[in-house]
């Protein structure tokens, strides 16, 4: 018997490590009334999305499927532990990454993310080809592809910006529609 349990829990830490960094899909098992902790299940491993991790104002209920970002992995007594993310702001980069080719394709590269989960989101784009458009690939067509990535953070705000090695210009552009007066670094 415990010949098995090692090997569920070899298999089980194999599982975790290869979803390691990535989005999966997940099924919400149960929610905690008094914690607010939901326990989850992707593929046959079991993780639980603590509170801090939920996007606020988010309400989860058993029987959600839900895009969770696999942070990490623990190994604890009880076995290996996957941590389990939906505020990281690698969640959000995963999630253009998959929506964006050019993202994927590492034509357009993601700079910086910056996150308030549950309320708004900064990205920075980037491409070496003078064709390409950072921003409108990461928009897409009529919005979609932005859109795409709101609706699965339930409705945060994205803003997308040109990122640019001076400090000043990436400034003006991150604080846009806003004109800057003046700055001093």
């Amino acid at each position: 018997r415990q010949g098995i349990r090692d090997g569920e829990k070899g298999q089980m830490l194999m599982e975790f490590q290869s979803k390691q960094q990535e989005i999966a899909t997940a099924n919400v098992e149960r929610v905690d009334p008094v914690s607010g902790n939901a326990t989850i299940r992707f593929g046959k491993a079991e993780a639980v999305l603590p509170k801090t991790e939920q996007i606020p104002n988010e309400e989860l209920k058993e029987g959600d499927i839900v895009k969770i970002y696999v942070a990490g992995v623990k190994e604890s007594d009880r076995g290996p532990r996957a941590i389990i993310s939906r505020t990281h702001p690698d969640f959000v980069k995963r999630l253009f990454e998959k929506e964006v080719p050019e993202i994927f394709d590492g034509i357009v590269e993601i700079k910086s993310v910056s996150r308030e989960a549950g309320s708004r989101t900064k990205i920075a784009v980037y491409s070496e080809n003078e064709n390409v458009d950072p921003v409108g690939s990461c928009v897409g067509q009529g919005g979609k592809r932005v859109q795409a990535v709101v609706d699965a953070l339930g409705g945060e705000k994205i803003d997308i910006v040109n990122w640019n090695e001076d400090p000043k210009e990436f400034i003006a552009a991150a604080l846009s529609p806003a004109k800057v007066v003046s700055m001093e670094i």
